[in-house]
């Protein structure tokens, strides 16, 4: 997965979604998101258990532990084949359980107009719902930011077309799975099945190129999604 996303509906709209019958404890913007280019190290919308409910909260998207920091840029994904295992995201694993919403995420190939630049592609639901990445978390809440805190999105092997786009794709839960990966009473078995099994087919998916504007962080609007001939 390459490090770009969008998330531009309003949060309410990805809650309704998931029809979770729980609380969101702490307040939130009802507005629209419009983040049409998310990119690394930038603050953005995640969903997290909380006790007594949930709570929406914007991190950073990109983490690593204490031991790691300074030497090289926080990773923004983790291999679902190693998460479980390796020591880099121990303190994160199985209790950090986040869900990322999103509307659709980008992915660069080489462009076969000019093999020295690449062309994007937006990839989104075929219905266009919500997408909920499962993703890893550390949050200290308080009046100002913490060092420690950011969040890493979950990836998987591609599989069927999309291995065309790129041979890794977050791993997307169906709602009825992202309640369970947000739900503490998940046990640890089944979070890592979730892990290994979870992730929607790339059926459920269409792709299509888009504005190579999507490269540059600064540029944000809806026209970065549409299709290209648009």
């Amino acid at each position: 997965m390459c490090g770009r996303y969008s998330i531009y509906e309003s949060m309410d709209h990805y809650l309704r979604q998931l029809a979770l019958d729980l609380v969101v404890i702490n307040g939130y913007d009802h507005e629209r998101i419009n983040r049409y280019n998310v990119a690394p190290s930038t603050r953005v919308e995640v969903i997290r258990p909380v006790p007594g409910g949930l709570s929406v909260d914007r991190v950073k998207w990109g983490w690593a532990p204490a031991w790691a920091k300074g030497k090289r840029p926080d990773p923004i994904n983790a291999r679902a084949e190693t998460l479980m295992t390796g020591k880099f995201f121990k303190a994160l694993w199985p209790n950090g359980r986040v869900l990322a919403p999103a509307n659709g995420w980008f992915e660069w190939i080489p462009d076969p107009e000019d093999p020295k630049r690449k062309q994007p592609y937006y990839i989104h639901a075929t219905d266009h719902a919500p997408l909920f990445f499962a993703a890893l978390t550390e949050v200290h809440l308080g009046l100002e930011p913490n060092t420690r805190d950011g969040f890493v999105i979950i990836t998987a092997a591609a599989d069927q077309g999309l291995i065309d786009i790129h041979d890794r794709k977050p791993l997307v839960l169906s709602p009825a799975r992202a309640r369970e990966w947000i739900n503490p009473q998940t046990s640890v078995a089944r979070a890592a099945e979730i892990v290994e099994t979870g992730c929607r087919p790339a059926s459920d998916f269409k792709w299509h190129a888009v504005s190579k504007k999507v490269g540059d962080v600064r540029n944000q609007g809806e026209d970065l999604v549409r299709p290209r001939d648009e």
